[in-house]
């Protein structure tokens, strides 16, 4: 693995502040499951590429016809361009979208046997597959600890002093090092629907937010 950007310094109660902030937020949110439906790995690697730049629901609505038109990774392999694109259009970026789908199927396909890897090496080798996508589907499918790195999770981290940066792989690397493997996955979806419904990118609902305790971000503003 190449040598990671140097990580900012952080706040030595930061990890006891993680714990406590995944405490209360598994607890405001007890269904953490991916927001993106799926019913196999296969179809949730192709949700989450097509995820990119647009959301959970507006991908929700096109996989259905996806998935029944090409149920396989080899059906998906060997599908036409032009066809993959109309159906994905909607999601936007539906060229490279298309492109990245058939190459992940036939990666999936023709290196690892029809079976989505579980490996993270082996995920992040698949066409359109980052740290982030290779997490969630370590997490969602095989149960692995995973730090996903989002928007959203990047956003609250941040405000919560967990972490000082934007990039994505350092705020992973430093999650990981604060918060403890058995609760990584947990942590990473509450902290993810927090950002969602509780602490915005504008105009965050601090009054009612259930860390704010723990949270630096109010006396920052």
């Amino acid at each position: 693995m190449p040598a990671l950007p140097k990580t900012n310094h952080l706040d030595p109660s930061a990890a006891c502040r993680a714990v406590e902030v995944a405490e209360i937020l598994t607890a405001v949110y007890p269904d953490r499951r991916s927001l993106l439906t799926f019913a196999s790995p296969y179809q949730l690697m192709v949700a989450v590429i097509l995820s990119a730049q647009t959301t959970d629901a507006r991908v929700n609505t096109v996989t259905p016809e996806l998935f029944r038109l090409y149920p396989t990774p080899a059906s998906l392999a060997s599908a036409k361009a032009a066809e993959i694109e109309k159906l994905v259009h909607s999601t936007g970026f539906f060229r490279n979208k298309a492109r990245n789908i058939i190459g992940a199927a036939a990666a999936v396909q023709n290196r690892f046997h029809g079976r989505v890897p579980e490996l993270m090496d082996d995920l992040v080798s698949i066409p359109g597959m980052g740290r982030k996508s290779a997490n969630v589907i370590r997490g969602a499918v095989f149960g692995k600890p995973a730090i996903a790195v989002d928007t959203h999770l990047a956003r609250v981290s941040n405000r919560l002093g967990l972490v000082n940066g934007k990039n994505p792989v350092v705020i992973e690397h430093e999650l990981r090092a604060l918060v403890p493997e058995a609760i990584q996955t947990d942590f990473s979806m509450a902290v993810n629907l927090h950002g969602r419904y509780r602490c915005y990118a504008r105009n965050p609902d601090c009054a009612k937010c259930e860390v704010q305790d723990l949270c630096p971000y109010p006396g920052m503003v």
